[in-house]
């Protein structure tokens, strides 16, 4: 048998050219109705030099693909114009339609990757957002991680001023409202847009002549800051992205801060914090357990470490009996290394990826679309007929998706099933920036563990405990919402953002 080091490396090598798979037992449908979903990542870069922000922008980009595969898009700063480009896609798609990468390269640029959170699914929601002048040029452009609670008040407050909206999402509030506090300066524009706005926010941005970033004041949606050299800087939504374009982690951007060039001082990276007082660290705690990429760090923390100690945790909680255990590709597998470290119980990866298939099949009937799932996952039988399995998983969220797990594991000769999950039971929805179902869908809201062990038809079943979970994180310092149904922030209307 290879060791768990084996395991982890030959795991965290995969991602570095392969895109990382949260859950692949999910059909994409069900990644919208039977998984959390993060909405975006965001990246940015500025050199006082010239850069081949074309493939940069790429990579970084490429690293954050698992934050959003429904569409992807770029800003880019050269000689003092702003060229933008955005479609539907993913990330190496969208690039191979650009047919001139040389109008692409130049000083900084910014790109997201798309979720979809706030607004619908059309070309005008795609990011980054971008503002023009009465000369048709662009003079602003975001691209922005979270949700906003009150963009519906603001809207329509300054669709009362004359403010022209073009899109249905709360992130063009952000823009709208550091263009129309232009006058103010850059700086004091963002800080007059963060003390009207509430809720998450990571935001990226340029004008044409100045690149920024800044986060909400109780840090929810992660940015990290990074730097090729002393004049290259680089902001991300994970510290894999840093990676993936050479830079060096400096730190996390700070709750209610502000960074930004001036061009009275090129290359030099300045920091302002609006309200000291009002900057409280609530990082999403879902973040470390399901949306980042294993290999990144986030505030300090390895997302690896954390998985793994989950699993080693859930053991002590909640110890069995059994032959073997397995986590589901591919956020299961550190904290089923972890269990198989704490347990003695043999971790097996007998779940097996086609590496080579895509992310969709046009199927028209259920029954087909079930059956994807085992074209992307297929279990090696030998390995767990007659054995009693442990199976790892991020969490259960209607549990859909999980009772096909459940089956597929009968069906291959299982003689017992104790199912894990390394997150809290998911009892409320997420209104800063995650998409989950209604409460009424969350199957744990609407169970207790004996009837969803029941409904899923397994031996036993058990949720890491979020007195545990705060634990694993060393800290309360970050928001637990979807376990708690207690936010760092109010939730705002519980209704749709646009008409």
């Amino acid at each position: 048998m290879k060791s768990l080091d084996i395991h982890k490396s030959e795991y965290l090598k995969q991602f570095k050219d392969q895109t990382y798979g949260r859950n692949l037992f999910r059909t994409q449908e069900e990644e919208r109705l039977d998984a959390p979903n993060e909405e975006c990542g965001i990246f940015g870069l500025y050199s006082d030099n010239d850069l081949d922000t074309f493939s940069l922008s790429q990579f970084g980009l490429f690293a954050l693909q698992h934050r959003g595969q429904e569409a992807c898009g770029i800003s880019v700063l050269k000689d003092g114009k702003i060229t933008n480009m955005k479609d539907e896609g993913l990330v190496l798609d969208v690039y191979k339609e650009i047919q001139e990468p040389e109008a692409f390269m130049g000083n900084s640029a910014i790109g997201h990757t798309r979720y979809t959170t706030a607004g619908d699914k059309k070309k005008y929601n795609f990011q980054p957002f971008f503002a023009k002048n009465e000369y048709d040029q662009i003079i602003l452009s975001i691209a922005h991680n979270g949700n906003l609670t009150n963009a519906r008040e603001l809207k329509n407050e300054l669709e009362a001023e004359g403010v022209v909206f073009r899109a249905t999402s709360d992130s063009e509030v952000i823009l709208r409202l550091i263009q129309k506090n232009l006058d103010l300066g850059l700086r004091g524009a963002i800080k007059a847009t963060m003390e009207k706005i509430e809720g998450a926010y990571s935001v990226v941005g340029m004008t044409r002549n100045k690149f920024f970033a800044f986060r909400d004041f109780n840090g929810i949606r992660p940015l990290v800051l990074g730097a090729v050299d002393e004049k290259t800087y680089v902001v991300a939504s994970e510290s894999v992205a840093l990676d993936a374009v050479g830079a060096q982690y400096v730190r996390d951007i700070l709750p209610g801060e502000i960074i930004y060039t001036n061009e009275n001082e090129p290359g030099k990276l300045q920091s302002y914090m609006v309200n000291e007082a009002k900057g409280k660290q609530r990082i999403c705690s879902f973040e470390y357990i399901y949306f980042a990429r294993p290999d990144s760090t986030l505030e300090n923390i390895n997302v690896y470490e954390i998985r793994e100690k989950s699993g080693e945790k859930i053991w002590h909680q909640a110890p069995v009996e059994a032959d073997i255990v397995i986590g589901v590709p591919d956020s299961g597998v550190p904290a089923a290394i972890g269990f198989s470290k704490a347990s003695g119980i043999p971790f097996r990866p007998v779940l097996i990826k086609n590496r080579y298939i895509g992310r969709s099949f046009i199927v028209p009937t259920q029954e087909m679309r079930e059956r994807v799932v085992n074209l992307k996952l297929n279990p090696i039988i030998s390995e767990i007929k007659d054995k009693r399995v442990v199976i790892i998983d991020d969490s259960i969220v209607r549990g859909t998706t999980s009772k096909r797990l459940v089956k597929i594991l009968k069906d291959a000769g299982v003689k017992e099933i104790h199912f894990r999950s390394v997150s809290p039971p998911i009892i409320a929805p997420c209104y800063l920036g995650i998409d989950t179902p209604s409460k009424d869908d969350l199957i744990s809201a609407n169970m207790t563990t004996e009837e969803l062990r029941d409904y899923l038809g397994v031996d036993s079943l058990e949720f890491l405990s979020t007195d545990n979970l705060k634990e694993i994180l060393g800290s309360s310092n970050h928001c637990f919402g979807c376990f708690t149904e207690k936010y760092p922030v109010e939730k705002g209307e519980e209704i749709e953002l646009f008409n």
